[in-house]
């Protein structure tokens, strides 16, 4: 397909006429298209689309259709049934009444367009870029930032269905693109043993059984492997769920040679629970490799995390400028400089940025604070015993002398060494020890430390200058009070959840669930932006009939 860029038309005369008619009090889609025009050009997707071939749809239309579609929360059929049939979405699409739409199978093509390309935030950048040039939207306000969770396409498996059924999709995928050489290797009890999905009801009872099954399934797998290592298969290794087969095996089995020392005769060893790595090292199923399973406060789930930043001054449209996708192994600590980053190439870095103190650490604060980004939040708190006893010794009670390179204890004895030291990491740190003759005959000693010595570790100077003022800032009344504009982004997160269909991906893969997750950002900004031209206030938040009569 290829794309020849043409100047977008006025909406059709009979078009207006009717739409007006239809909708006398206005409509969304009417005042987006009037205030705002079409958003979006043919030429923001020319890199899409080939420069020869068979003409392709406008693809501003298509992007305006991608973005109703996740407002509305419809599925690609009824997209493009409602291009057809409706007249405000012909409105703002520019269409006559009597055009016929497209087939909806256009939308997961142009989806997969903008994936291949990396251009899965052009849909949110165009639409920025239009509210910037209408002075909708300006740089170095207010913003705030929040995570939540997505929930991944998939089925949850246990162990042993996992790597059942991760072996039994490797042979369905071969099955299809070799189904010959296939054939020619398979024992005839392979087509018994996994004839079905694997489900919990089909596992063996006993724990002895269900450890011979893992076993059985591992060693099926590493002879499949092997005999695809001495095929002449093209590109096997790349197939998705071989790709699956690998990660599963290199997690749950242990693969050794036999007593003789001989590779060529394996010894596959099932590894007991104890054994295994870390969630983020494995996959959760065979058909979505990159959804991983995460517990947070309490909720344990299988999928994505999605990180939203959105303005919040209160003389402009709240507007979502920002949406990062993760798989949910990834923590929000490791997302805040990758989000500064992102609002810079957009020319929207923030003065104030409210997150919480998942996003907030020393080096965070430091290296805002050089982007001119004031980020306010709740720092962890010490986790140290000496801060959980009354009038302990925790390190906010030691006087540092940064120029002398020297610590004062509350006793008012000195530090006898100062050491900078490199964790794991690359993380800088400072280490200082109090001398023995000192600590063994101080009264304070129990309120200090349980080893002969006191010794402290603290970060360098200006982190550990930037988290003492950070600490000092919240703990104020005022700090208290100026932090309750965060509050606002978890009432972004529950309008994409509720009303946009954010819990939930309907698609397979990292890329993919973000491109979803862009689109729903897009969406709720056209819901506000038509709200703000349309005058209609924010709500406020609702308090019950009982807590009102508390203020009267």
């Amino acid at each position: 397909m290829s794309l020849h860029p043409q100047s977008i038309k006025p909406v059709p005369t009979e078009t207006v006429r009717v739409a007006k008619a239809a909708f006398p009090k206005g409509n969304p889609y009417l005042t987006l298209r009037d205030e705002l025009g079409p958003i979006f050009k043919d030429s923001d997707f020319e890199a899409l689309f080939a420069t020869r071939g068979q003409p392709a749809l406008p693809a501003w239309r298509l992007a305006l259709v991608t973005v109703m579609q996740f407002r509305e929360n419809l599925s690609d059929r009824q997209a493009a049934d409602a291009v057809r049939s409706r007249i405000d979405w012909k409105y703002l699409l520019g269409l006559k009444l009597t055009d016929e739409g497209f087939d909806f199978s256009v939308l997961s093509e142009f989806r997969k367009r903008l994936i291949e390309n990396k251009q899965e935030n052009l849909l949110l950048d165009k639409l920025l870029l239009c509210c910037r040039e209408n002075g909708l939207l300006k740089a170095r306000g207010q913003q705030r930032t929040d995570a939540t969770r997505v929930l991944a396409s998939i089925r949850k498996l246990n162990r042993l269905e996992l790597v059942g059924e991760t072996m039994r999709a490797a042979l369905n995928e071969l099955a299809t693109v070799e189904p010959d050489w296939l054939t020619a290797i398979a024992p005839d009890e392979w087509y018994v043993r996994y004839e079905r999905r694997v489900e919990t009801y089909r596992l063996p009872t006993s724990q002895a059984k269900q450890d011979a099954y893992g076993q059985q399934v591992g060693e099926d797998a590493y002879y499949l492997l092997k005999c695809l290592e001495a095929s002449d298969i093209a590109n096997w290794q790349s197939l998705s769920k071989i790709v699956a087969l690998k990660i599963v095996l290199e997690r749950h089995y242990e693969y050794r040679a036999d007593a003789s020392g001989t590779p060529d005769t394996p010894r596959v060893r099932w590894k007991s629970k104890k054994e295994l790595p870390r969630a983020n090292a494995g996959i959760e199923s065979p058909y979505d490799i990159d959804a991983r399973f995460r517990s947070r406060y309490g909720v344990n789930w299988v999928g994505y995390a999605v990180n939203l930043s959105e303005t919040c001054d209160d003389d402009q449209c709240h507007l979502i400028t920002h949406v990062e996708t993760t798989d949910a192994s990834v923590h929000e600590a490791q997302r805040t400089a990758v989000i500064h980053q992102a609002l810079a190439d957009r020319d929207l870095l923030p003065s104030e940025h409210f997150v919480d103190s998942a996003y907030v650490s020393a080096e965070h604060l430091v290296s805002a604070q050089q982007q001119q980004i004031e980020l306010v939040g709740p720092t962890r708190k010490n986790p140290s015993w000496q801060s959980k006893i009354e009038d302990g010794y925790d390190e906010a009670r030691f006087d540092i002398d940064w120029a002398a390179e020297t610590v004062t204890c509350p006793e008012r004895k000195v530090s006898i060494s100062w050491n900078p030291r490199v964790k794991l990491g690359h993380r800088a740190y400072v280490q200082v020890r109090f001398s023995k003759l000192d600590c063994s005959g101080c009264d304070a000693k129990e309120r200090c430390t349980r080893s002969p010595q006191r010794s402290l570790s603290f970060l360098p100077q200006a982190q550990y200058k930037a988290l003492e003022r950070a600490r000092e800032v919240h703990s104020s009344p005022e700090g208290k009070e100026r932090y309750k504009r965060r509050a606002g982004i978890e009432g972004t997160l529950s309008q994409g959840v509720r009303g946009f269909g954010l819990r939930r991906s309907r698609y397979r893969g990292l890329a993919k669930t973000h491109l979803q997750n862009v689109a729903i950002g897009t969406a709720i900004n056209i819901d506000r932006l038509v709200n703000y031209l349309n005058n209609v206030t924010t709500a406020k938040t609702r308090v019950s009939r009982f807590k009102a009569l508390e203020a009267a």
